[in-house]
């Protein structure tokens, strides 16, 4: 099993300000999908947990759009 290496490195000018580095910086380690691994990894959650939000999410998302399609069905 080999370790993926991905390290973010910016490289600053001399001129460049401290805001615009560090801007840089936040949106690299948001392309590279960082804090959101921290999220996932900061505490376990069981399978079965897991199983059970997706599953409810998912279910969320279908009347979300069926209320949407009953919404703009009316309008017509």
């Amino acid at each position: 099993m080999s370790k993926k290496n991905d390290n973010i490195k910016i490289d600053i000018a001399d001129g460049m300000m401290v805001e615009r580095a560090l801007k840089k910086f936040k949106r690299m380690c948001d392309s590279y999908g960082i804090v959101k691994e921290y999220r996932k990894r900061e505490a376990f959650i069981k399978p079965s947990v897991r199983l059970k939000e997706k599953e409810e999410a998912a279910e969320k998302r279908r009347k979300k759009t069926l209320v949407k399609m009953i919404k703009y069905s009316k309008k017509v």
